[in-house]
């Protein structure tokens, strides 16, 4: 790890632009999104296979490559242990199928969280969508007493497929609680993804998430089009039906598909500098390509797979096709 750390410390960080552009959008609309953004990409979930899970929990590599734990969280009236790779400002949360409760534990469920960086913001989504459902999560630390976490918006009262949206506020109590690791405030009103996060993420390769590709119901997929414009995202369509939202530092693509096709596809990860040779990592039925620049790729196999054979030469497939879209970005 000590020459994980020099390597780290003798690389410039990635320079992160804070400027919404993406093909199709008119120049003026993006910049005005990005002037109004209230929402950022702050973590999502996926359901992944058994065996993908259990990788990703036992792996040697995940802990040299990422601030990476374990972790088993009680917030309100639910527990949950689900493996985390946490990032500078961003996260993502994996579980196996059978690891949460209901529809959420089907394989190829997924949820997406979009927080606040200034106090009030949460309230401001909420007067643009029609009839937002909101609750506030707490969190208990092993002693029985409940902490404020954050404030959270549900677009819509509706059910949901496999996919489910949501914004959130970080709340005062919860920066207060020294039990939280939590950082200073940098700015009045501070309620930052950066604030929350630790910074371990230092000491490791990966930065930040840049980009996650997921294929979700159509049904779920229009339920979530209000909360992104909302929180200030420009979306642009795509050919098929999918949309694609940046904020300037995390591009998220969403593509409609049948319930047996939902699911995680891939991962664009930030490193904290350049990597000279490019590593690949078996993680299960998912493949993590890093490097050689200051970029990994991390991709799964989209179908739930009965064959093995099938299982093998689609996640293949998948692989070799977001290495090469990893090649021309």
């Amino acid at each position: 790890m000590s020459s994980v750390r020099r390597m780290l410390r003798a690389t410039l960080g990635l320079a992160l632009t804070a400027t919404v552009a993406f093909a199709g959008t008119d120049r003026a609309a993006a910049r005005s999104a990005a002037e109004e953004q209230l929402l950022h990409f702050n973590h999502a979930y996926a359901v992944v296979d058994r065996e993908t899970a259990d990788a990703i929990e036992h792996s040697d590599y995940l802990p040299y490559f990422a601030n990476f734990e374990v972790r088993t969280t009680t917030g309100g009236d639910l527990t949950w242990t689900g493996r985390y790779l946490l990032g500078r400002e961003t996260y993502l949360e994996f579980f196996g199928e059978g690891d949460l409760p209901g529809q959420d534990a089907e394989f190829g469920s997924s949820g997406l969280a979009v927080s606040t960086e200034y106090a009030g913001g949460l309230a401001t989504v909420a007067e643009r969508i029609e009839d937002p459902v909101e609750f506030q999560q707490t969190r208990d630390f092993g002693d029985g007493l409940p902490v404020p976490w954050f404030d959270v918006l549900l677009p819509s009262a509706a059910p949901y497929d496999a996919f489910s949206p949501w914004a959130m506020e970080y709340l005062p109590e919860y920066f207060a609680d020294p039990r939280g690791n939590t950082g200073p405030e940098a700015y009045p009103g501070d309620v930052s993804r950066n604030r929350y996060l630790p910074d371990t993420y230092q000491d490791r390769l990966m930065r930040d998430v840049t980009g996650i590709h997921l294929g979700i119901p159509e049904r779920d997929l229009a339920t979530t089009l209000p909360l992104l414009r909302a929180g200030g995202y420009a979306v642009t369509t795509l050919p098929g039906g999918g949309v694609v939202v940046d904020d300037g530092l995390t591009r998220v693509r969403l593509d409609p598909v049948p319930r047996e096709e939902v699911g995680l596809r891939s991962v664009t990860l930030s490193l904290n500098g350049p990597v000279v040779d490019r590593h690949v990592e078996r993680i299960g039925n998912s493949t993590l390509v890093v490097g050689p620049r200051a970029q990994a790729v991390w991709t799964f196999a989209p179908f739930p797979l009965g064959h093995r054979a099938d299982q093998v030469k689609m996640a293949a497939m998948w692989s070799a096709a977001w290495q090469r879209v990893a090649v021309l970005s």
